[in-house]
C-alpha cells in the first residue's frame, strides 16, 4: 500500500538557489553522529510574514518492516548490574536485579549459593541476566583478588563455579598535593589506598610519614590498575612515582632484571631498597623519644633507649630489615619481646606486643617487611604502644637519627636495559609536570 506525503515549498526555498552575491547570517549546528554541519540563512531585508506556499502531493512507497522473531530462546533475557548497599541482604539483592519472588524462594534453598552471594562485600557490583519473566540465568561477581565468582541455573538449581576471571590491565596516570594527610590526598586524587600504602613504603627510607609530611608537599604515580567491562577490580603495582617532600624531590621506578628480580631505582639506577626501614609501623605517631626521660611507672628518671609508637592494639608490626630471629617470648619490663638479629653488628628490638606473628620462633629467617608480631600493652606499658630498638654492636642508639646503610646499586651489566625501561615510565611522569590533573587513564 502506498502513502501520500505532503512536502511544502515557499518563496524562501526559491529565494535560497538563486546565485546572487548576498551578505548572509549564517547558524551552524554540529551533528555528532554523523560530523555534518548544516548552514541555513536568510538574505537581508527579506519578507517572511507574507511568503506565498504551495503544495504538491507525491505518492511513496513504504518498504514493508521485517521482524525476524529468535525463537532459539522462547524467554527475552535481561542483563542487569546492581551495586550491593549496606543492609542488603540475598533477598533484597535479586529483587533490585529483577528475580521473582518464587525464583528468590528456590534460590534461597540452596544454602551454596545463598552464603556465595552474602559473602560479597557492600559498594561492591555484580552482574546477573533474568528473563522476562523473573527467572535467574546467571549471577556474576570479580573480587579484589581478580577470581570470578559464578552462580549459574542448572535446571531446577543453581550451581557455583569460581575461576580466574580474564582481566585488562591498564596504567593509570595520578596527582596529588598534601593538604592534612597522606591518605586525605589521595582519597581527593581518587588513588586506591592499596597504593597509597605502597607510595608510602616506597619513599619510607628517605621521607618519614610520622612527623615529615609538609602542607603543599606534591606527589605524582603511575601505576597498574585491572579491569573486568570498564569496572575497576583490583590494583597492581607503583611502575613509577615522584614525591616532593619540603622541597626535596625523590623518584622511583620499577624495574625487573632479567633473572626475574624485581625493584625500585632511582632514575640513576640506584636502589631504593635500604637495609634497614625507617619505621616498623605504618602510620603512627611517636609518643616517646629516646633519651632520658621519667619513667611513667618506676616514677623516676631512666634512659629511655628506644622509640615508642603509640598505635591501636593489634596493628601490624614490620621487621626493619632482613633477619635471624634471635628471640622471642617475655623479657621483664618488655613485655612480649622480640630480638632480630642483621647482618653484621646491627640489631633490632620489639616490646610490649600483645601477640607474635604465627609460628615465628627462635632462628628463624625472615625479610624486611614481614609481619612479626602486633602491638599491645604487655610488661610496663601504661597503654598499647610498641617499644622499637636499633643496636649496634648491643649499644642501642637512637634510630631516628643513626645512619641506615644502603644496599648495592644495579649492576652495570643491566644498566642499558634499565634506561630503556625506565625512559617511558619517567615520562609519564614529566606529563603531569605543571597540571592540575587528578587523573588519565
Amino acid at each position: 500500500m502506498a502513502n501520500q506525503k505532503a512536502v511544502s515549498l515557499t518563496q524562501a526555498d526559491k529565494l535560497h538557489a538563486r546565485k546572487v552575491r548576498l551578505r548572509w547570517l549564517v547558524a551552524a549546528s554540529t551533528l555528532p553522529l554523523f560530523g555534518i554541519i548544516a548552514a541555513f540563512g536568510i538574505a537581508p531585508q527579506t519578507d517572511t510574514n507574507n511568503i506565498p506556499v504551495s503544495t504538491i502531493v507525491e505518492n511513496l512507497t513504504v518498504p514493508a518492516s521485517v521482524i525476524q522473531a529468535d525463537n532459539s530462546n522462547p524467554a527475552t533475557a535481561y542483563w542487569r548490574d546492581e551495586r550491593i548497599e549496606s543492609g542488603d541482604t540475598v533477598a533484597s539483592v535479586l529483587d533490585r536485579l529483577g528475580v521473582s519472588s518464587e525464583e528468590i524462594a528456590r534460590f534461597l534453598r540452596n544454602p551454596e549459593a545463598t552464603r556465595a552471594l552474602a559473602q560479597i562485600r557492600p559498594g561492591k557490583r555484580i552482574q546477573a541476566q533474568t528473563t522476562d519473566t523473573g527467572e535467574l540465568l546467571w549471577l556474576r561477581h570479580i573480587n579484589t583478588a581478580g577470581t570470578l565468582l559464578q552462580i549459574s541455573r542448572q535446571g531446577e538449581n543453581f550451581a557455583v563455579t569460581q575461576q580466574q576471571a580474564a582481566l585488562k590491565t591498564r596504567t593509570v596516570m595520578k596527582s596529588g598535593e598534601i593538604r592534612s594527610s597522606l591518605f586525605g590526598a589521595t582519597d581527593a586524587a581518587g588513588i586506591p589506598d592499596s597504593i597509597t600504602t605502597q607510595l608510602a613504603d616506597l619513599f619510607s627510607t628517605d621521607i618519614d610519614f610520622h612527623k615529615d609530611l609538609r602542607r603543599g608537599d606534591k606527589f605524582k604515580v603511575v601505576y597498574e590498575a585491572m579491569y573486568n567491562n570498564g569496572e575497576l577490580v583490583m590494583t597492581g603495582r607503583i611502575l613509577a612515582a615522584e614525591f616532593t617532600n619540603d622541597g626535596q624531590t625523590y623518584k622511583a621506578v620499577y624495574f625487573q632484571q632479567p633473572n626475574g628480580k624485581g625493584e625500585y631505582y632511582t632514575p640513576d639506577g640506584k636502589s631504593l631498597k635500604k637495609a634497614f626501614l625507617r619505621s616498623p609501623i605504618e602510620f603512627s605517631r611517636i609518643s616517646s623519644g629516646f633519651g632520658m626521660r621519667y619513667h611513667p611507672i618506676l616514677k623516676q628518671w631512666r634512659e629511655h633507649k628506644g622509640v615508642d609508637y603509640a598505635a591501636p592494639a593489634g596493628t601490624k608490626i614490620k621487621a626493619v630489615a632482613d633477619a635471624t630471629v634471635a628471640f622471642v617470648g617475655q623479657e621483664r619490663g618488655y613485655g612480649n619481646f622480640i630480638l632480630l638479629q642483621h647482618s653484621g653488628n646491627y640489631s633490632t628490638a620489639y616490646g610490649h606486643l600483645s601477640a607474635f606473628a604465627k609460628g615465628l620462633h627462635k632462628g628463624e629467617k625472615i625479610h624486611q617487611g614481614d609481619v612479626i608480631g602486633y602491638v599491645g600493652s604487655t610488661g610496663w606499658a601504661t597503654g598499647p604502644h610498641l617499644h622499637f630498638e636499633f643496636r649496634i654492636a648491643g649499644v642501642a642508639v637512637n634510630p631516628l637519627t643513626a645512619k641506615i646503610p644502603y644496599t648495592l646499586p644495579l649492576s652495570a651489566q643491566y644498566r642499558p636495559i634499565f634506561r630503556s625501561a625506565a625512559q617511558p615510565l619517567l615520562a609519564k611522569l614529566d606529563l603531569l609536570n605543571g597540571t592540575n590533573l587528578a587523573a588519565l587513564e
